[in-house]
C-alpha cells in the first residue's frame, strides 16, 4: 500500500487538498496502533496492517479499514474511491460523522471496560490444546491453512502442555512444525534466520520481511526442543538463527536492530532468490548438482520464474545426513555473491522491548548450549539498553537511534526487560539482575497496574493522553505485556518466596477470565503462566563458590534436562549477603549445598555432588 497509494502523486494530491495525513510507525507508538486496532475490529469484524483509520481532530475514529488498492478491484474499495466518498460525507453530513465518531468512541471503551471476573477453570488448558489440534496441519506442520506465522508461543504452550499431560501428540505437533519450518523457504538457507511468515501451506514462499522478535522467540523453540529430544538438528537451528542476528542485525554497540524489509529494489525477496542459470555460473558442476538435488531448484522457478532454496521434499531423517562440507561450501559461496546486490533495507531502531525478548533468549541457549559466549553478549547488550534506554529517574525509554532515546517505555518494554532480567539472573547467579528485575516490577506496577479493575494498562500514568487506555492481552504476533508480566510475577515469587506476587498473578487470571475462556488459544502465553501456576512446581537452590567446579558439573547436567516447571537458582557464598532475599541460604561451611523446595518450603540442603544429580536426574520421572 506505501508503494500504490502513499508514495503515488495522485494519491499524495487528494490526501493534501481534503486531509491531515499522520503516518505512525506502530513500532514506536504501538499505544495507538492498539487503540484504533481496536476501533478497527469493532467495526470491521478483523484487524491487521497497514492500518488506516479517518478520524475528526480530536482523535475520534469514524471509518477503518486495513488494505485498500489504489483503485478499485472487485470487492476491494479502492483508496482513491474512497477519499472521494468520505470527503463527499464530511462536506455534506459532517455532524452525522461527529456524532458517529462519538458512539464508536463511547462503545468501544465500553467494550474495553467489561469485566467479568471468575476463577480460570484447569479445562481450559485442553480446550486450548483441542482447538490448536483440531488446526493443526500434519502434512506441513503449523496451524490453518494459509498464510502461515510460526507463532512461537503456541509451540512453546504445547510443549509444556505436551509434557505436563504426558501428552506426546503435543510435543509431536512442535517437533513437525519445527521441521517443515526449517525445510521451507521461510527460513534462509543461505544467510539464516527466519521470514514473518509463509503465504503458502508448505511454508515454501515467505513474505521475506525478518523480524528481530520472530527469531528470538524461535531460538526459545528450538533450544527447548533440543533439551527435550536432545536431537541435534534443533541446537544446530538455533544457532543458525543467532548467527543471523548477529551478523545482520546487531549494531556496532551491541545491541539489536528491529527488522529487515521484504524488498530491494522495489521488489519483493528480489534479494533472497536465484535464478537456474546465475548458480551455475557460481558453482562447480559437482557443486551444482549437489544444490540442484539438495535445494530442488528448477528452470520454471518457484517465485515469479526464480527459486526460492527450500528442502521441503527431503525426508526429515535425511536432513542430517547431508554433506555438511560440500553444503558449507555452497552456501558460502551462494552468500559471498549475494552479498555483492542490492541489501533490502534494514529497520535499525532499537526497541526495548524486541533487545529484551533477544537478551532473553541468547541466555536462555547460552544455558541450554553451555555457550558462555551467546550469555556474554546478552550481557553486554542487556548494559547498552541500561545505559541508554534507562533516564535518570529510572524510568525505562521505548527506542533508540541515531544517539536519541525516546518515548516512555510501554508495558511490553518493562515486561520483557524483566523477563530478560530473569534469565540473567538464573544463568549466571548475579544478584544484581534479580534486584534489577525487582526493582523495575514494582515500578511497572505502580505505572501500569489498573488496582481497581484489575490487569495492566499497556501506557502509564505519566504517558500522552488518548483518547482511551488499553490493557493488551491477546497473544499475538508476540505474546502480550500482561501475559508476560504475569509469567514473571510467578517467576520472581517463585524465586524469592514472595506470595504477593503469587496473589497478584492470580489476580491477571481472573481479571481476564471472560476473554481466555472465550478463546483459550487466543492467549497461549497466558496459559502458559496459569499452568505454571496450576501444576505441582519445584525449586532447586544451589549455594556454592563462583568457581566450583561441583556446581558447574551440577548445573551443566541440569541444564539438559527439559524441567520447564522447575527453578534452578544459582546463589555465590562470596555475594549472598548483599541482599536480604537470600540470607536464609547463607548458613553452611560445605563446599556446595542444594535445598530442593516444593510450594515455597525447602528441605534439609543435600551436600553431596552426587545426591543432589541423582536427585535432579529423577525429576524427570
Amino acid at each position: 500500500m506505501e508503494r500504490e497509494s502513499f508514495e503515488d502523486e495522485e494519491v499524495a494530491k487528494l490526501l493534501n487538498k481534503h486531509f491531515i495525513s499522520i503516518k505512525v510507525d506502530r513500532e514506536e507508538r504501538p499505544d495507538i496502533d492498539n487503540i484504533y486496532m481496536e476501533v478497527c475490529q469493532g467495526l470491521t469484524g478483523h484487524g491487521g496492517w497497514p492500518l488506516s483509520i479517518f478520524m475528526t481532530s480530536d482523535k475520534k475514529p469514524f471509518y477503518a479499514g486495513t488494505y485498500f488498492p489504489k483503485h478499485s478491484m472487485g470487492q476491494h474499495a479502492g483508496f482513491i474511491e474512497l477519499l472521494y466518498v468520505i470527503n463527499k460525507q464530511w462536506i455534506e453530513n459532517k455532524s452525522e460523522l461527529l456524532n458517529s465518531s462519538e458512539e464508536i468512541t463511547r462503545i468501544i471503551k465500553e467494550n474495553l471496560n467489561t469485566n467479568e471476573r471468575f476463577e480460570l477453570d484447569e479445562s481450559l488448558l485442553d480446550k486450548c490444546f483441542n482447538t490448536l489440534s483440531m488446526s493443526f496441519d500434519p502434512i506441513y506442520g503449523g496451524f490453518g491453512t494459509k498464510p502461515k506465522f510460526p507463532t512461537p508461543h503456541n509451540l512453546l504452550y504445547l510443549l509444556r502442555y505436551g509434557v505436563y499431560k504426558k501428552d506426546q501428540k503435543a510435543i509431536d505437533m512442535v517437533e513437525k512444525t519445527l521441521i517443515q519450518m526449517y525445510k521451507g523457504g521461510i527460513f534462509d538457507h543461505i544467510g539464516y534466520g527466519f521470514s514473518r511468515y509463509s503465504v503458502d501451506n508448505k511454508w515454501l514462499v515467505p513474505h521475506f520481511e525478518k523480524m528481530l522478535y520472530d527469531n528470538a522467540l524461535l531460538i526459545i523453540v528450538y533450544a527447548e526442543m533440543y533439551q527435550l529430544t536432545h536431537n541435534t538438528i534443533y541446537k544446530d537451528i538455533a544457532e543458525k538463527i543467532i548467527s543471523f542476528v548477529l551478523n545482520e542485525l546487531t549494531s556496532d554497540d551491541g545491541a539489536f536492530y528491529t527488522a529487515i524489509d521484504a524488498d530491494s529494489e522495489g521488489e519483493e525477496g528480489k534479494f533472497y532468490t536465484w535464478s537456474i542459470s546465475e548458480i551455475q555460473n557460481i558453482l562447480t558442476e559437482e557443486e551444482f548438482d549437489f544444490c540442484f538435488e539438495h535445494f530442488h531448484i528448477t528452470e520454471k522457478g518457484n517465485f515469479e520464474g526464480n527459486n526460492i532454496l527450500n528442502i521441503i521434499h527431503q525426508d526429515d531423517d535425511e536432513i542430517s545426513n547431508i554433506d555438511i562440507k560440500m553444503f558449507e561450501t555452497i552456501r558460502i559461496k551462494l552468500y559471498n555473491e549475494r552479498n555483492k546486490r542490492i541489501h533490502p533495507y534494514v529497520d535499525d531502531k532499537i526497541l526495548t522491548s524486541n533487545n529484551a525478548m533477544m537478551i532473553a533468549s541468547l541466555t536462555i541457549a547460552g544455558r541450554i548450549f553451555n555457550n558462555h559466549k551467546f550469555i556474554k553478549i546478552a550481557e553486554n547488550a542487556y548494559d547498552f539498553i541500561y545505559k541508554n534506554l534507562v533516564n535518570d529517574k529510572e524510568r525505562i525509554l521505548a527506542r533508540y537511534r541515531d544517539g536519541e532515546a525516546k518515548y516512555l517505555g510501554y508495558l511490553d518494554d518493562y515486561a520483557y526487560l524483566i523477563w530478560a532480567l530473569i534469565e540473567l539472573f538464573l544463568t549466571t547467579g548475579k544478584s544484581h539482575y534479580i534486584t534489577q528485575a525487582l526493582d523495575f516490577n514494582v515500578r511497572m506496577i505502580d505505572l501500569f497496574e489498573d488496582a481497581i479493575d484489575g490487569g495492566f494498562y499497556h501506557t502509564g500514568k505519566d504517558s500522552e493522553e488518548l483518547i482511551m487506555k488499553t490493557k493488551p492481552i491477546y497473544d499475538g504476533a508476540i505474546p502480550s505485556g500482561n501475559s508476560v508480566l504475569t509469567m514473571n510475577l510467578l517467576r520472581i515469587s517463585e524465586i524469592t518466596d514472595d506470595i504477593g506476587l503469587s496473589r497478584l498473578a492470580r489476580e491477571q487470571f481472573k481479571s481476564f477470565s471472560a476473554k481466555i475462556s472465550a478463546s483459550p488459544h487466543a492467549y497461549t502465553h497466558m496459559l502458559s503462566s496459569y499452568l505454571f501456576y496450576k501444576v505441582p512446581k519445584r525449586k532447586i537452590v544451589l549455594v556454592s563458590n563462583e568457581n566450583s567446579k561441583a556446581l558447574k558439573n551440577i548445573c551443566d547436567i541440569y541444564n539438559t534436562i527439559y524441567l520447564p516447571f522447575t527453578t534452578n537458582v544459582k546463589l555465590f557464598k562470596n555475594n549472598i549477603m548483599e541482599s536480604e532475599i537470600f540470607n536464609d541460604y547463607a548458613e553452611f561451611t560445605e563446599e556446595i549445598a542444594a535445598y530442593i523446595c516444593e510450594n515455597f518450603q525447602c528441605n534439609d540442603p543435600i551436600f553431596n555432588e552426587e545426591e543432589i544429580i541423582s536427585t535432579i536426574k529423577e525429576m524427570t520421572n
